[in-house]
């Protein structure tokens, strides 16, 4: 038994290296990529350069701005890099609305789309652009450059963000400064470097305190790996539950696994409080986990199927999301319950071997 978890281990920590911070589908990721609204955006998208995810680089720099070329011309350099950056649709900025309304001034002709290098002509071309069109504030010393992309799965925003990051290093100067970044794939972008920041400490956290509980209430190092062992046994192949079922790391989902640990040690707490009694006694293992089994075993498999079976009622939801955790959280109760039965067990055996051939 202990060969075989040690595998499905290493197999499980291997493979869940691959999950990926944020969401992995295109859409709204609460709704099931063939809803209505997905549907929708996926003919938008597909049809026009707009979409519904967008991601605004705001562009500091000083008042009136706007009526300098070179800034002007920094801009819209910008712009034409994230244009040809693979994920963004298109781009929008206060400098390309100046070279499409410069043209339009002289007759629609495409030679004179350009940022005209006259300052007279420049404040021609961006004076009936309004600060509430979100492309520069009232004195011009903010202008966001708008980004549509493709989508917002984990990998299009970290292309992005990557992009926009080492162009702006190569463009600021003390007159322009780039900073990411608004908009709802902003601030998905953001939230994904917060999770991705809070995995480790989270785990550290709950573990720790799984820990701390276990050594005062067992007051034995041995009992307590015993209990936390198969819990991050089960952990780690729940990463690799999620990295197969392409579900990314979210503010939605990073809690799950905290919460299937915290519901999961009750279950090892469970066999191992009646097995030490037991050992005490002067029990061997085998014999003391009959007797726990006994006792507590019918308890911990209602336990275990009645919150699997109540959560796994969300598989049929029309809610993406809801599916999703359920998948989780039935896998979650279920594994953590046939851990702590077989498992734990056979952890205790390897590591009281002789417990019970000498009594206390």
């Amino acid at each position: 038994i202990l060969f075989f978890t040690a595998i499905l281990f290493v197999v499980g920590f291997y493979q869940g290296q691959g999950l990926k911070i944020g969401e992995l589908h295109a859409g709204a990721p609460a709704l099931h990529e063939s809803s209505r609204y997905n549907q929708d955006t996926f003919l938008i998208t597909d049809r026009y350069a707009i979409s519904v995810d967008y991601m605004s680089v705001i562009i500091e720099t000083t008042a009136d701005a706007c009526t300098y070329y070179d800034t002007m011309s920094t801009i819209d350099r910008f712009q034409w890099q994230m244009e040809n950056i693979p994920g963004v649709q298109s781009a929008v900025s206060l400098a390309s609305i100046s070279k499409i309304v410069n043209a339009g001034y002289n007759e629609g002709n495409p030679k004179w789309r350009i940022i005209p290098r006259n300052q007279q002509t420049l404040v021609q071309s961006i004076a009936r652009v309004p600060s509430s069109s979100g492309l520069l504030n009232s004195d011009c010393s903010v202008m966001p450059v708008i980004l549509f992309l493709e989508d917002h799965k984990a990998d299009t925003i970290n292309t992005i963000v990557d992009a926009v990051k080492i162009t702006a290093k190569e463009l600021s100067s003390d007159q322009v400064q780039f900073k990411l970044a608004s908009g709802p794939v902003g601030v998905m972008a953001a939230t994904n470097e917060a999770v991705e920041e809070a995995q480790i400490p989270m785990m550290l956290y709950v573990y720790g305190a799984v820990i701390a509980l276990c050594l005062i209430s067992f007051r034995s190092v041995r009992a307590t790996l015993v209990v936390v062992l198969p819990l991050y046994v089960v952990s780690t192949l729940a990463q690799w539950l999620m990295t197969a079922l392409d579900i990314g790391l979210t503010v939605s989902t990073l809690p799950v696994i905290a919460l299937g640990v915290g519901i999961g040690v009750d279950y090892g707490i469970y066999i191992l409080s009646t097995m030490s009694i037991k050992l005490k006694e002067g029990m061997n293992v085998h014999d003391a986990y009959l007797e726990a089994l006994k006792e507590r075993g019918s308890a911990v498999l209602i336990t275990g199927l009645t919150l699997a079976i109540g959560v796994s009622t969300w598989f049929f939801s029309d809610l993406k999301f809801q599916v999703d955790m359920g998948i989780l959280l039935t896998f979650m109760f279920l594994v953590n319950m046939l851990a702590a039965i077989i498992v734990l067990p056979a952890l205790s055996a390897f590591l009281w071997p002789n417990k019970g051939n000498d009594k206390k």
